[in-house]
C-alpha cells in the first residue's frame, strides 16, 4: 500500500507571497509549485494505475465467482432432476415388492416348511421304517406320516410352479429399486460438486471483496495526490498571474518613463529653438537635439 503524501514537500503559497515577494522569487516560487505538480500528478497516475489494475483482478474474481454460481446451479438442476426419478422409480419399485408380497400371500409361500425341509423329513422317515422294526401300529402310523408329507410336498412344488409369475414381478421390482439407486449416487456425485462450486464461489467473491477494498484505499491515495497536485497546479496559475501583472506594470512604467523622457526633450528642444531664433550660436549637441525634435 503506498503511504500517504509527504506534506514537507508540499509548496505554499499566501496572498502575501503573492503581493509582496518579488519578481524572481515568484519565478523560483512558480518553477517550484511546477516541479512540485508534475511530481504529484505522476504519483496520481501511478496511484491511479494500481487501482485500475486492482479492479481488474476484483472483476476477473467476480467473473469467476459468477462461473462458479452457474455451474453450481445447473448442477442443482440435475440433483433435482435425478432427486424426481429417483423417488418416481422407488415409489414404483414400492409398488412391485408391495404386489410381491400380496402374490405370496396369495400363495402362501411363507407359510409352512420349505421344499427341502420337507424332502429331509421324508427321507428321514422312510429310513427309519427300513431300518427300525416297528409293531404294525407303529408302521401303520409312520407310513401315514410320510403320505401326509409327500402331500404336503406336492402342494408346495405345485405352489411354486404357479410361482412363476413372482419371481418375474420380483426381479423386476428389484431392477426398478437398482435402477433408482443409480439415480441416488447420481444425486449424491453431483450434489458434491455442487457444493464444491459453491466453496469456491464463497472463496471468490470474498477474495474479490478483498482485493477491491486493496483498490478503494489506492483511489483514497489517488485523490490524495491528485488533490495536491490539483492545488498546486492552481497555485503555480495564480503565480503566473501574478507574473503577468507585474511584467504589464513594469512595462506600463517603462512607458511612462519613455513618455516623460518625450516630454522633457521636447521642452528642451523647445528651448534651444528659442535661443536660436534669438540668434544664439548653438553647438552640434544643441542642434542635434533639434533635429531629433523635429525643429530643423
Amino acid at each position: 500500500m503506498a503511504e500517504s503524501i509527504d506534506e514537507t514537500d508540499n509548496v505554499e503559497l499566501t496572498e502575501d507571497d503573492l503581493e509582496n515577494k518579488s519578481k524572481g522569487q515568484l519565478i523560483k516560487l512558480a518553477g517550484q509549485l511546477r516541479d512540485r505538480r508534475n511530481e504529484l500528478n505522476q504519483m496520481a497516475s501511478e496511484r491511479a494505475s494500481e487501482r485500475d489494475d486492482l479492479n481488474a483482478k476484483t472483476r476477473e474474481k467476480v467473473d469467476e465467482a459468477q462461473e462458479h454460481r452457474e455451474k453450481r446451479d445447473e448442477l442443482n438442476e440435475q440433483v433435482q432432476e435425478h432427486k424426481e426419478k429417483r423417488n418416481e422409480l422407488n415409489a414404483k419399485a414400492n409398488e412391485l415388492f408391495d404386489k410381491v408380497d400380496d402374490l405370496k400371500a396369495d400363495l402362501e409361500l411363507d407359510e409352512g416348511k420349505s421344499i427341502d425341509q420337507l424332502e429331509e423329513e421324508i427321507e428321514d422317515l422312510e429310513f427309519k421304517q427300513q431300518t427300525e422294526v416297528l409293531s404294525s401300529e407303529d408302521e401303520r402310523e409312520l407310513i401315514e406320516k410320510i403320505e401326509e408329507k409327500r402331500e404336503k410336498l406336492s402342494e408346495r412344488k405345485e405352489k411354486l410352479d404357479q410361482g412363476g409369475e413372482l419371481e418375474e414381478l420380483k426381479e423386476e421390482a428389484q431392477e426398478v429399486r437398482a435402477e433408482a439407486s443409480q439415480h441416488h449416487q447420481k444425486v449424491t456425485e453431483l450434489a458434491d460438486k455442487a457444493q464444491e462450486h459453491h466453496n469456491e464461489m464463497i472463496e471468490a467473491y470474498r477474495e474479490a471483496d478483498d482485493i477491491r477494498d486493496e483498490a478503494d484505499e489506492w483511489h483514497d491515495k489517488f485523490v490524495e495526490a491528485q488533490e495536491a497536485a490539483d492545488r498546486h497546479h492552481e497555485d503555480f496559475v495564480r503565480v503566473q498571474k501574478r507574473l503577468r501583472e507585474l511584467d504589464k506594470e513594469e512595462e506600463e512604467e517603462r512607458e511612462e518613463d519613455r513618455a516623460e523622457e518625450r516630454e522633457a526633450a521636447k521642452e528642451e528642444a523647445e528651448e534651444i529653438y528659442q535661443k536660436f531664433k534669438e540668434g544664439e550660436t548653438l553647438d552640434t549637441e544643441d542642434l542635434m537635439k533639434l533635429q531629433k525634435a523635429g525643429k530643423l
